[in-house]
């Protein structure tokens, strides 16, 4: 499947891997035992030069169940604004993640003249059942079987599996169950305290960096090269990212969370 804004947006917009959400004295506290937060949800505007192009919302919904396992119901909402002459997205984006942060289902749905879905069931390390065709109707486009040799992040799920290997200096290459088959991104992590200034906020932010590279084309012409920003806590929320494009570079900027759960950390360096 073409065109996954989703997929590059996760490489810099990891969606923070919190805890299960405890209520002491009425103040809700990560708990220690988990990885998700339920009740997450950012909000981050895409730019391009001097125009604002949409926004991209990540949201953990609940835990849930699938075939008597636990797992994570996550979601992602793409979306360009209304008012923009060239470029119209409507993606909505839902990752099914059990504890150890891989996939068990995914399902995507891009609003056009015509819907079209795409799904994937992951079966172990050895199969990825794929649907992909257009919503109700009788008809799929796609309906097999691909045989891989491992457990593979989808193009949400990533998003939490990058941000568990924060904390030290390395180097990952991740393969990823994309458009329909096996794509790697490579990711560097980095531990040097980096100050980040955000319109939302009034200070600057104490942030960790990560680097990496894609080698296909997604949505806006996005490509190759990319570096975000992420809050030097132990929430590693993403701040900032800045990605490559074929006319120049797209930026993406936190502008929306919950502020009783979470606010950025001081730079203080």
């Amino acid at each position: 499947m073409k065109n996954y804004f989703i997929y590059v947006t996760i490489l810099i917009l990891n969606i923070n891997t919190y805890s299960q959400l405890n209520q002491e004295n009425g103040n809700y506290q990560p708990a220690q035992d988990e990885k998700l937060f339920v009740g997450e949800d950012l909000t981050y505007v895409v730019k391009y030069a001097f125009f604002n192009l949409g926004e991209v919302r990540f949201k953990v919904l609940e835990k849930t169940k699938i075939n008597n396992i636990s797992v994570y119901k996550t979601i992602a909402y793409i979306d360009s604004y209304p008012d923009l002459p060239f470029v119209s997205l409507h993606q909505i984006y839902e990752s099914y993640i059990d504890s150890s942060l891989f996939p068990l289902k995914f399902f995507a749905k891009i609003f056009s003249d015509d819907t079209i879905f795409v799904k994937y069931n992951f079966i172990g390390n050895s199969i990825v059942e794929i649907q992909n065709g257009k919503l109700g109707a009788k008809n799929l486009w796609l309906d097999s079987t691909a045989i891989i040799h491992h457990r593979m992040q989808d193009g949400l799920s990533i998003l939490f599996y990058t941000r568990m290997n924060f904390g030290k200096n390395q180097k990952l290459s991740i393969p990823c169950f994309v458009n329909e088959k096996e794509e790697t991104t490579t990711l560097n992590f980095y531990i040097e305290s980096e100050p980040v200034s955000i319109d939302s906020v009034d200070y600057e932010i104490d942030c960790l960096r990560l680097e990496g590279n894609t080698d296909f084309v997604s949505v806006y012409g996005l490509t190759g090269d990319f570096e975000g920003w992420f809050s030097n806590d132990k929430f590693s929320v993403p701040i900032r990212a800045k990605l490559n494009v074929i006319l120049g570079s797209v930026n993406l900027e936190l502008i929306k969370w919950n502020k009783e759960l979470w606010n950025p950390p001081l730079f203080e360096n």
